[in-house]
C-alpha cells in the first residue's frame, strides 16, 4: 500500500537522539511511504513514489501529518481496582509516601489485584489498552508489579501474554516484583529482597522459557525509593536478573535521589526512569551511558507536584531523552501519549519537535526496540500514524483531545472511530 499526500511526513530517520541533537524529526514535505508484509519498504516525496509503485493500492493522507506511532516505554498497564479515594486523601493534603506507608497506594492495588483471576484482569485490562491505542500508542511497556509474590505476579505475566496476542497493540513485558515491599515482609524488607531476587527471578526465568519461548526475556525492574528498595538492596536484584539474563529498567529518584541513575548507567540498564530529583553526578552518568532517561511528566501531575524531570540538565549531558504516561491506578491514570507530550512541552520546557522524538525513537530505545519501531524508515515495522492536523507542532500544542485520525499498525490500517476496526 502506498500512503501518499502527507502534509508532513515525519520520518524520525537515523536512530535514538542524543543531546541537543532532540527533535530532528525528518520532515518530508508532501511525504509518502509504501508498505508491504508489515514492513515499510519506501520513503519519500508523494510523486516520487507515486511513478515508482503506479500499481500499488493506495490511502490518502489528506494533506494531513504522517508519524510514527507513539511508543509508551513506562505503563503499570495491568491491575485490578481503583484508587479514588487515595485521589481524594491526596488532594486534601496527604502525602503520597505517607499513604503508602500506611498501607495503601501500591499496597491497596496488590490486595486487589491478588484476588482477581485472570478473565478479571484482562477484563480491565483490554479497555485501557483500547484507549491508549487509539490515541496513537501503537507500542507499549507494561510491568507487573501489584502481585508482589510468585503466584500473582506470573499470573499478571500470563494475562498480558494473552492480552498481547488478542490485541494489535504490541507489549513489551517487565517483571517488577520489586514496586514495593510485600506486606507480608512488612517488618523485613531484606528478607522480601532476598525472596526477589533468589526465589522469584529463577522461577521467572524458568516459567518464562515454558510459556513464553517465542518473547525475548522480561526486563526486570526495581523501585529504588525511599520506603521502597534501597541502593543497595536495587543493586542485589539486578545484578542477580542481569547474572540470569535479563535486560534491565529501574525506578530512580521519584521523590528522593538514592544513586538509582547512576545504577542503572553502570549495569546498562535500557533506561532510568522518573528522574524528577536526580542530581547533576548522576545525570553525568546518564549523559555518558547508553541508558534511556524516561521522564514521566503524568505523574507529578497526577500527584500535584511542582517540579518534574529536568529535561534541560539531561540534554545538555548529551543524554537519551524519552517520556512515557506511568499509567497506573494511583498517580497517573493516563493512556494518551499525547497529553504527556503536552506536559513535558509545557513544564519541562521541550519543544513538540524535541517531544514527538521523546515519544517514539527515543521512547523505543527505552525498551530496546529503536531498530524495528519508533521511526518511519525502510526495513522498520509500518508502525504509523495519520492525524487529523497538517502541522506537527498541533502536537503538544493542543492537549484534551485526540489528533489521531488513523492508526497503522503492521501494514494493517484501523480507523479511530470504530474501536479495532479494520478500513484497508
Amino acid at each position: 500500500m502506498l500512503i501518499h499526500s502527507a502534509s508532513q511526513l515525519l520520518t524520525l530517520a537515523g536512530g535514538p537522539q542524543r543531546g541537543k541533537v532532540l527533535g530532528s524529526l525528518g520532515v518530508i514535505e508532501n511525504g509518502a511511504v509504501v508498505m508491504r508484509d508489515e514492513k515499510i519498504v519506501a520513503v519519500g516525496k508523494t510523486d516520487e513514489l507515486r511513478n515508482a509503485y503506479p500499481d500499488e493500492p493506495t490511502l490518502d493522507a489528506g494533506r494531513c501529518v504522517l508519524m510514527p506511532g507513539f511508543v509508551d516505554p513506562h505503563t503499570h498497564l495491568i491491575w485490578a481496582g481503583d484508587r479514588a479515594n487515595e485521589f481524594e486523601m491526596k488532594m486534601s493534603g496527604i502525602p503520597y509516601l505517607d499513604i503508602l506507608a500506611a498501607g495503601g497506594g501500591i499496597l491497596s492495588t496488590v490486595k486487589a489485584t491478588r484476588t482477581a483471576s485472570i478473565e478479571t484482569l484482562m477484563a480491565e485490562t483490554r479497555p485501557r489498552m483500547l484507549r491508549m491505542f487509539r490515541n496513537g500508542t501503537t507500542t507499549a511497556e507494561a510491568k507487573t508489579g501489584y502481585g508482589l509474590q510468585t503466584s500473582t505476579e506470573l499470573r499478571l505475566l500470563k494475562a498480558l501474554l494473552a492480552l498481547n496476542d488478542e490485541s494489535p497493540l504490541d507489549l513489551a513485558f517487565t517483571f517488577l516484583g520489586a514496586h514495593a515491599i510485600a506486606p507480608e515482609y512488612k517488618d523485613d524488607p531484606q528478607g522480601y529482597t532476598d525472596d526477589v531476587a533468589n526465589t522469584m527471578l529463577p522461577m521467572l526465568k524458568e516459567w518464562w522459557e515454558t510459556h513464553a519461548p517465542r518473547h525475548p526475556l522480561p526486563f526486570v525492574d526495581v523501585f529504588c525509593e525511599t520506603k521502597a528498595f534501597t541502593l543497595e538492596q536495587s543493586r542485589q536484584i539486578l545484578t542477580q536478573a542481569r547474572s540470569l539474563g535479563f535486560p534491565l529498567k529501574i525506578h530512580a529518584d521519584e521523590f528522593d535521589n538514592l544513586g538509582g541513575a547512576s545504577l542503572a548507567a553502570e549495569l546498562n540498564a535500557a533506561s532510568a526512569d522518573h528522574l524528577v530529583v536526580t542530581s547533576d553526578a548522576d545525570i553525568e552518568a546518564l549523559g555518558r551511558s547508553d541508558t534511556a532517561a524516561v521522564a514521566l511528566p503524568c505523574t507529578p501531575f497526577g500527584l500535584a507536584e511542582p517540579h518534574y524531570t529536568p529535561a534541560k540538565k539531561l540534554i545538555d549531558a548529551n543524554a537519551i531523552l524519552a517520556i512515557a504516561t506511568d499509567c497506573n491506578p494511583g498517580t497517573s491514570w493516563n493512556e494518551s501519549m499525547q497529553f504527556a507530550i503536552a506536559l513535558a512541552c509545557r513544564y519541562m520546557k521541550l519543544t513538540p519537535a524535541q517531544a514527538i522524538a521523546a515519544a517514539t525513537i527515543n521512547a523505543a530505545h527505552a525498551i530496546r526496540r529503536a531498530d524495528s519501531i519508533g521511526s518511519i524508515e525502510v526495513g522498520k515495522q509500518a508502525d504509523m500514524l495519520i492525524l487529523s492536523v497538517n502541522d506537527y507542532r498541533q502536537v503538544g500544542y493542543r492537549y484534551g483531545t485526540n489528533l489521531v485520525k488513523q492508526i497503522v499498525k503492521r501494514g494493517q490500517v484501523y480507523s479511530v472511530d470504530v474501536s479495532y476496526y479494520r478500513t484497508a
